[in-house]
């Protein structure tokens, strides 16, 4: 006989906070997604909030790499720093579970236990390890400073039943409609109260709340770094982390009432994502004129796959595969459509290194002002 998995059962109340944030959310993720920009812009706009996203996201864990140094190991101008080889490594590990993250929210990957080990590996070892299990034994979180005991996460014997609990939550609350940001919020609470991992449970957290809103259709297209506003008040991020006086998973961590932590998610989310929009409007501002019938023709995903060539002349599978969050397969059937389209051109076609550059009437699209 199957043993059937219990639910976690979070305590909260949908607060008026809360209510106006998910209200403000909404109004403002209409309006992004319905304001036009021009395909480079935008691939713009989301390739500097994953970058701030990295940055900011591996600063919380201690990185010490700066905003600048961070980029440059992204797109591969650095490979190292000295003496910061294991910062390095972090920003190239968290910037490719970003990536994945952002494919499996397009594919609408179910959240399960399988998933979580697969993020969590990519976040600590690469892209190519294997699912990382769950801690074997207990790990406790002390203030840096004075040493003192900060959290008792629940011992290793617990941990796979309430991970399982916690997933399970996950999608039973997305099959009965509720908003995205309340899902994400308490996951990421849930995630870090059980602390399933001896190191990377922070990085992880933040991710899987990102796919979570990613996958629910709150992704803003790509155009918000939360990470960054977290890291920009720590302690008030940690303080409502902290929902119970006491330290112990066991005396009330467990059944604490997690309304105030829900609100600071949800307040931050929606300003977050009034900023994306005031960062949106600015370059819509002046207006876009009616779009030259080349770039009519092309669909969305050619769109997003014209923006990466506002930094390149040249693009691989591998980066088209990321951009838009296919196999690689599939990306091979979609480039050799539009080289037949006319609008790539194959610069190296073989199997192991395909490269691509846009046609010679493409090329003048993907300036700053592809109406130039």
């Amino acid at each position: 006989m199957i043993k059937k998995t219990n639910i976690w059962e979070p305590v909260y109340k949908i607060s008026p906070k809360v209510a106006r944030a998910l209200m403000d959310i909404a109004s403002v993720k209409t309006i992004v997604e319905r304001t036009a920009l021009p395909p480079v812009v935008e691939a713009e706009l989301r390739r500097a909030a994953r970058v701030r996203s990295t940055h900011f996201l591996t600063r919380i864990e201690g990185n010490r790499l700066t905003l600048k140094e961070a980029q440059e190991v992204i797109e591969h101008k650095k490979t190292s720093f000295h003496g910061r080889e294991r910062d390095t490594g972090e920003v190239r590990n968290y910037w490719n579970a970003l990536l994945k993250v952002e494919e499996w929210a397009v594919k609408r990957t179910e959240f399960t236990e399988d998933l979580i080990q697969r993020l969590h590996a990519i976040i600590e070892k690469g892209k190519r390890s294997k699912p990382t299990p769950y801690r074997s034994g207990q790990n406790v979180i002390k203030d840096s400073a004075t040493g003192a005991i900060v959290y008792m996460p629940p011992e290793a014997k617990d941990v796979h039943r309430l991970m399982a609990e916690m997933a399970a939550w996950v999608r039973q609350a997305e099959r009965s409609s509720m908003p995205g940001p309340i899902i994400a919020a308490l996951a990421h609470y849930q995630f870090v109260t059980i602390h399933p991992y001896y190191d990377g449970n922070g990085r992880a957290a933040r991710l899987l709340a990102t796919f979570l809103l990613q996958r629910d259709g709150y992704g803003l297209r790509g155009f918000f770094s939360m990470e960054e506003h977290h890291a920009k008040d720590l302690e008030a991020y940690y303080a409502f982390l902290a929902v119970h006086k006491r330290h112990n998973y066991y005396e009330g961590r467990a059944q604490a009432d997690l309304t105030g932590w829900l609100e600071y998610f949800t307040t931050l989310l929606a300003d977050v994502f009034a900023r994306a929009k005031d960062e949106a409007a600015k370059y819509a501002k002046e207006g876009i004129p009616l779009e030259p019938e080349p770039l009519r023709k092309l669909d969305r995903r050619a769109r997003v796959v014209l923006g990466l060539f506002a930094r390149k002349d040249t693009v691989i599978t591998q980066e088209v595969a990321a951009a838009l969050g296919l196999s690689g397969r599939m990306v091979r059937n979609l480039v050799t459509a539009w080289v037949k389209d006319g609008w790539l051109v194959a610069t190296n076609p073989s199997n192991r290194a395909r490269a691509y550059r846009l046609s010679a009437i493409y090329r003048k699209f993907a300036g700053n002002n592809p109406q130039d």
